[in-house]
């Protein structure tokens, strides 16, 4: 009877034979990741040496063939590779790959760049992304987008297994209460814009325009991203309908190397929508026109020299406004979630939703709608627990004197 074929992976027993004085060689059959059973040898100065040297050969094998991504190809030089795989294959956008480089550049290479592959274990990469997630969960989670992508490429190429990310802990997720505005927020922030707005005397510089208010107010009316308020056009407006509307259709981003542009498209498939305007976004729309000057992009809000306007510079002169208030927890998505959570109390989370550009209503519902302090009114109910007029309590229902 044959003798039975090793498992892919496995070896034999090892065999010591001594070469000279101080001198011992450890040879054992390994079939190797490839299919095929090979002889692997360590050499050391004592026999039990050299049978340890080769175990460790043994456990840092890999399969033999020309392929530039091993098990001892270090963690920086894998990121490389992965860089230039997603932006060759063009179905990640510029902006995203620019994220990950970042995330790449300042959190996992600086910590992890210099460790081969065989080196990053699952509990050296759990402790990485835990230590990391203690002040920076955000920055934990995009980490971990990154890492797992890595170490896929790693796999598919053979250096390993199966992807050390798979088997880290979950991240935890910092609690967050969702905060709209009530109407004196609204008052306060619309007064500290229009005292910002206001000139100071001997201040140098031009003046302040009414681009905050207008783009602030258009968000209020919408509650679009701010990529995509800044990407408007008047080509998308439909001011005389007898429902005027407004098409999202694209969104501004920054690509390094590339500044702010106008992308074509949304952040989603849901995200294309046509939204119908409330009267006071109309008659500022309307407003504006008459005034406008003409820019290359024919974009509703350019800057002084016709450029798109950056989202940095709208959050930067919000910043201001806010200054010497106290709205400093007052952003721009703030105004997204106020529309969300009105609208979810006069209509329902599905209209919000798809206000949002939303493709799931869970994702509305967790992160954009502020929930009630007030529980809903159900005394009527909770009246049968107090005592009735003589003082005595109401007498158990049958469900009660079977508990």
């Amino acid at each position: 009877m044959a003798r039975p074929e090793l498992p892919i992976g496995t070896w034999g027993k090892i065999r010591t034979e001594k070469l000279g004085p101080h001198r011992f060689r450890a040879r054992v059959r390994f079939r190797d990741y490839d299919g095929k059973t090979r002889d692997i040898e360590a050499t050391d100065t004592t026999s039990p040496a050299a049978e340890r040297a080769l175990k460790v050969k043994l456990r840092d094998r890999t399969t033999p063939n020309d392929d530039e991504i091993t098990r001892d190809t270090r963690i920086s030089r894998l990121a490389e590779l992965w860089v230039e795989e997603i932006t060759a294959e063009e179905r990640i956008t510029p902006q995203t790959i620019h994220r990950y480089q970042t995330s790449l550049r300042t959190t996992i290479l600086p910590a992890l760049g210099n460790l081969r592959i065989r080196e990053a274990s699952v509990g050296r990469l759990d402790r990485f992304l835990r230590d990391t997630a203690k002040d920076r969960p955000a920055t934990a989670k995009g980490a971990k987008v990154v890492l797992g992508q890595i170490f896929a490429l790693a796999a598919r190429h053979g250096a390993i297994p199966t992807n050390p990310v798979r088997d880290t802990s979950r991240l935890r997720k910092p609690r967050r209460k969702v905060v709209a505005l009530t109407d004196e927020h609204l008052q306060a922030v619309r007064t500290a814009i229009r005292d910002w707005q206001q000139p100071v005397p001997g201040k140098p510089g031009p003046r302040h325009t009414g681009d905050l208010a207008d783009i602030i107010d258009l968000m209020l009316a919408t509650g679009a991203r701010i990529g995509e308020i800044l990407a408007l056009r008047w080509d998308d407006l439909n001011l005389t309908a007898e429902r005027p509307t407004l098409t999202i259709c694209g969104t501004l981003v920054f690509v390094k190397g590339q500044g702010f542009f106008r992308q074509p498209w949304t952040k989603s498939d849901a995200g294309y929508r046509m939204l119908v305007l409330p009267r006071f976004a109309v008659s500022m729309l309307l407003a504006r026109k008459l005034v406008a000057a003409d820019n290359p992009h024919d974009a509703i809000f350019a800057s002084r020299r016709g450029t798109w306007l950056s989202a940095n510079n709208v959050r930067r002169q919000w910043r201001q406004a806010r200054a010497d208030t106290d709205l400093a927890w007052v952003t721009p998505h703030t105004f997204r979630k106020t529309v969300a959570t009105l609208i979810k109390e006069e209509a329902d989370t599905k209209s919000a939703a798809a206000q949002l550009g939303h493709s799931s209503e869970e994702v509305t519902d967790t992160y954009y709608i502020a929930k009630p302090v007030q529980a809903p009114d159900v005394s009527n109910i909770l009246e049968r627990l107090g005592a009735n007029p003589n003082g005595q309590h109401p007498p158990a229902t049958n469900n009660d004197a079977h508990r």
